[in-house]
């Protein structure tokens, strides 16, 4: 796994005050569909470097927020822009389906 990981303490500067848009990946350790879509997404961030950032944040050691963007299942995907969701992505999907989902971020 290649995304760097965020937590509640550097939450604010590497997703909301960040330039360019940010697909946060809530997970968890014991989820197979998180573990599932982790190289998918590594392949996207590794293909689209500059355009989107991707990183990884693990619900269990970060409730809070979990809770403050209402994570109910996992894995669930969030584009951040401008400090703002900009789309949610929930579920493992395939590398082209995440794709089409990200399009407007990575042209």
């Amino acid at each position: 796994m290649t995304a760097k990981a965020t937590t509640s303490a550097t939450f604010e500067q590497d997703v909301l005050q960040a330039d360019g848009p940010v697909l946060v990946d809530f997970w968890a350790e014991w989820c197979g569909p998180c573990r599932m879509v982790a190289p998918v997404l590594d392949e996207i961030q590794n293909e689209n470097a500059g355009k989107i950032t991707i990183l990884k944040l693990n619900v269990d050691e970060n409730p809070d927020l979990a809770m403050k963007y209402q994570i109910t299942s996992i894995p669930a995907m969030k584009v951040f822009q401008g400090g703002e969701v900009k789309t949610t992505i929930i579920g493992a999907k395939p590398k082209f389906a995440l794709e089409q989902d990200l399009a407007p971020f990575i042209g």
